[in-house]
């Protein structure tokens, strides 16, 4: 008994959080810091607003002024049958109406009359005029939904990228603290095995005495043993959880980090959530989620389809006006503009006489905006309990930590007492070895009930579509 009262002197006090002089400290806001401006998905993720820019920059090309012309020349047995010039510039703009300037120049023997121009101009002729439609196409035509709908997929490019981002920050943020679990219950039962040594040599030596049974250095083996096992199988999940962790690590040129093995997880603070937070969350989340905006861009998309369908509906009606030689002629002399003189009117006029087309191409995207519309109530439904679940869970989380942080401390009371007992003569080598297995037993689960919070709260603001997930 008197080798077994030696083991009151070995600190029975399992200290889950010991770090040596040369460890550095890895911040989590210095690891969310390389994952958000180097990590290679965030940055492909950024691509796609360039490649929505690009789809709007290809979309305004349809209103890129057009330099156009066309030569035609035929000659049959020694007859020049006619030569004609046609060269013009085009200037599509945004309201309803194209200017086009150009210059013709038609000669020939056997020359269509509409397109002699006199011989007096040099059978030259220029020409500049406007095409308006009043009908179809007046308030709304195709190049100008293209380009409204370009504008709306460059912010649906941007929402989804903010939804790329938030799920590889949430994937990481729970890397981090699952890594921190890891190596921290690792370190908690290497201890744990230093200690589980001690008594098992201890013990040994009291039966080499005398003073111990058998089956006492038995009974200690088997908890060295366990210890060994346990504390196995925590390094392997430690060093599975630091290698998920470096798959986030990255310099600014894109070459990977490897995580050193001086390199430890900082220590986390459990703040409690404020209901407050809650409400500012729901507001948030209905204004900027992703998800919701996405929906909300598509919706916007749609009812341009639906205007541009019922503009469709109209018949076409285009009015074409051309001045001829002014306000300057083929020589470049300036001219008095007449409208009733020297002029070109034309009028173009087309209207199907059923509209299936056009009435079916509107009650299709009537079809879309109402189902886009259930699609949006239903995330909109969906989102709102996800962060007031992902909230109770984390508040719950917290309440169970602290309950956890209790049980610790209860657990140490009752090895303290036990050791009390022992030297009194009042206890033995197997309730000790109980009253430990529980005390660390404990406080491992204490250190995942503290990564577990972390999640949570970094779930919270992933369901909220808020990108920074609660750091500080």
């Amino acid at each position: 008994m008197r080798v077994l009262v030696l083991l009151l002197f070995i600190s029975f006090r399992l200290s889950v959080f010991g770090q040596s002089d040369t460890t550095v400290v890895l911040t989590f806001d210095e690891y969310y810091s390389l994952v958000i401006n180097n990590h290679p998905i965030v940055k492909q993720s950024e691509l796609l607003t360039a490649d929505a820019a690009m789809e709007l920059r290809l979309a305004r090309g349809s209103f890129d002024p057009k330099l156009e012309g066309n030569w035609n020349f035929k000659e049959f047995k020694d007859s020049d049958y006619y030569n004609k010039l046609d060269v013009s510039l085009k200037i599509p703009t945004w309201f309803p109406i194209n200017p086009v300037v150009g210059v013709e120049r038609n000669l020939g023997d056997n020359l269509n009359p509409e397109n002699f121009i006199s011989e007096t101009t040099d059978y030259q002729q220029v020409y500049a005029g406007v095409s308006v439609p009043i009908g179809q196409g007046l308030f709304i035509d195709q190049r100008r939904a293209t380009i409204r709908q370009a504008q709306l997929l460059q912010e649906m490019a941007e929402a989804e990228q903010i939804k790329a981002i938030n799920k590889i920050l949430l994937t990481a943020t729970k890397d981090y603290w699952e890594w921190y679990f890891a190596y921290n219950n690792y370190e908690l039962l290497q201890r744990s095995i230093v200690l589980a040594q001690d008594i098992f040599d201890r013990t040994k030596m009291a039966h080499d005495f005398g003073e111990a049974s058998p089956i006492d250095t038995v009974q200690a083996k088997i908890n060295l043993l366990n210890r060994i096992t346990a504390m196995q199988q925590a390094n392997v999940d430690r060093i599975k959880a630091g290698l998920n962790l470096a798959n986030h690590l990255w310099t600014a040129n894109g070459a990977p980090l490897e995580l050193e093995l001086n390199v430890i997880p900082e220590q986390p603070m459990v703040n409690m959530l404020s209901a407050t937070l809650l409400s500012e969350l729901l507001s948030l989340a209905l204004e900027n989620h992703p998800e919701l905006r996405k929906l909300d861009l598509k919706n916007q998309s749609l009812m341009v389809d639906r205007r541009l369908a019922r503009e469709n509906i109209k018949p076409k009606l285009n009015l074409n006006y051309y001045l001829l030689d002014q306000p300057f002629d083929y020589e470049g002399n300036s001219n008095d503009i007449i409208f009733d003189e020297n002029y070109k009117v034309g009028v173009e006029f087309a209207f199907p006489i059923f509209l299936r087309k056009e009435r079916a191409k509107l009650s299709q995207t009537n079809i879309k905006l109402e189902q886009n519309s259930f699609q949006l109530d239903f995330t909109e439904r969906q989102v709102m309990n996800d962060i007031n679940a992902q909230y109770n869970e984390a508040v719950t989380t917290a309440s169970i930590l602290q309950q956890q942080q209790e049980m610790v401390n209860n657990y140490e009371l009752l090895l303290t007492a036990e050791r009390l007992n022992l030297e009194n003569g009042e206890s033995d080598l197997f309730k000790l070895n109980v009253q430990m297995d529980k005390l660390i037993e404990s406080q491992s689960k204490l250190l995942k009930l503290k990564s577990n919070y972390q999640k949570d709260v970094a779930t919270l603001y992933w369901a909220a579509g808020v990108s920074n997930l609660g750091r500080n």
